[in-house]
């Protein structure tokens, strides 16, 4: 078994995140507040997110959203592949 690319894995998981990050916001654009009310709701497996939904979100706010959502994912990616790497050679 070979080892993970710590970097390779941590900016995979951080696009990852960044293009779920994007599809929601297309979601939403496209469909309104109902629409993304139901497919929230159904996709949370019954959670009612009517009453925290926010549609008037600035662009800034956005671009906030995308760059830390980047980021965590990222951190997410890198210590999967740090883990998986430390148990390889623990073996």
């Amino acid at each position: 078994m070979g080892t993970i690319n710590v970097r390779k894995m941590g900016l995979s998981a951080g696009l990852t995140g960044a293009l779920f990050y994007l599809g929601c916001m297309i979601v939403m654009f496209t469909v309104g507040r109902e629409g993304s009310v139901n497919f929230f709701n159904s996709l949370l497996h019954g959670f009612d997110v009517s009453t925290i939904i926010r549609m008037e979100i600035p662009l800034w706010e956005s671009g906030l959203g995308i760059v830390q959502t980047f980021i965590l994912a990222g951190l997410v990616g890198a210590c999967i592949a740090l883990l998986y790497n430390w148990q390889i050679k623990n073996r």
